[in-house]
């Protein structure tokens, strides 16, 4: 059974608009789910957008009653990405509480596809640099940081529900990056930073990365090709923040930032940075979590994701390119 009626949880979110945007295109129809007083709702001809809160279940009754009788297959993109050392209840209230408030939903309202947007961050890390591909089992236990154990714990309540007898695939991006950002993810942040010349320095350490086109076209793929209780990872390059820095001076000709400081300095520094931001209500570059997560490894396989669902991405220049072009185009630099 073709299914052409799609809910989209977080839907004005990165990824979720990514997602929205790629289904309109194909003339799926969407139910494009939205926090209420959300500035930059989705668009599109055959998009619908409701407003509701995924830890009030109350509050989805309209977006559920919109589909019966149909035959839905439900995206979960909603959660907060967070690099906070410390344990902060609304990331776990959306991440973990949320997402069994939609399992829930689901299986009482029959609804008969479930792809769910974890992280790689659930996925335990591999010593050595070892090559990191799909797991089925998860544990909070095995992964360090809030947002990591989080959607650890959220995963596996996704995958108890495929073992119910229903059709569930989960998704695992690495960093994702690219335009359409209207929030202040960290990529996003840096990029605004140093183009408007309020970077000074790098740091050493570096990470997987993927534009969020890419991963919405992946997670569209899995829609229609995923096998039911699989993880797909969807992962694209690594680089050094350094390597992103180099290629936004490439792009832009602004000035190049040639200071790397010493991972044990920006370690000393996070705390005070983590608060300065914090008085900003800003969201910080780097906190002792994510200086942790640059020195991880990274090193993950889309092998499975291209062999299942075709899956590729796009060079990261022309990522970084795009974003920024959208970023003037929004003039938010």
């Amino acid at each position: 059974m073709e299914h052409d009626v799609y809910i989209v949880t977080g839907a004005a979110g990165h990824l979720g608009s990514a997602v929205t945007q790629a289904l309109n295109g194909q003339g799926k129809t969407v139910f494009a789910l939205c926090l209420p007083n959300e500035q930059y709702p989705p668009q599109g001809e055959h998009v619908q957008v409701f407003t509701g809160d995924i830890c009030d279940p109350d509050s989805l009754t309209e977006l559920f009653a919109a589909c019966v009788n149909q035959p839905v297959t439900l995206i979960h993109c909603a959660g907060i990405v967070s690099i906070a050392s410390k344990f902060d209840q609304k990331v776990y209230d959306v991440n973990v509480i949320g997402t069994k408030n939609i399992v829930t939903l689901c299986e009482k309202h029959r609804i008969p596809k479930l792809i769910y947007i974890s992280s790689v961050h659930a996925i335990p890390e591999l010593p050595d640099n070892q090559c990191i591909t799909e797991v089925d089992r998860f544990s909070p236990d095995a992964v360090n940081g809030l947002y990591a154990k989080t959607k650890a714990e959220a995963t596996q309540c996704v995958l108890d529900y495929a073992k119910r007898g229903y059709h569930v695939c989960v998704i695992h991006p690495s960093g994702i990056v690219g335009p359409g950002d209207h929030g202040r993810g960290h990529i996003t942040q840096l990029v605004i930073d140093y183009c408007k010349g309020g970077l000074t320095s790098a740091t050493k350490g570096g990470y997987d990365f993927v534009d969020a086109r890419d991963v919405a076209s992946g997670v569209l793929s899995c829609c229609e090709n995923g096998k039911s209780g699989a993880c797909y990872i969807l992962s694209g390059q690594y680089f050094e923040v350094y390597e992103l820095l180099e290629l936004l001076h490439k792009i832009t000709g602004k000035k190049k930032i040639k200071r790397v400081l010493p991972p044990w300095f920006v370690k000393a520094t996070a705390p005070l940075a983590e608060l300065y931001y914090k008085i900003l209500k800003q969201p910080p570059l780097f906190t002792a979590y994510s200086v942790y997560t640059l020195h991880t490894n990274a090193n993950f396989s889309h092998e499975k994701a291209t062999q299942d669902l075709g899956y590729t991405t796009r060079p990261m220049e022309e990522t970084l390119t795009d974003t920024v072009n959208w970023l003037k185009a929004c003039n938010r630099l």
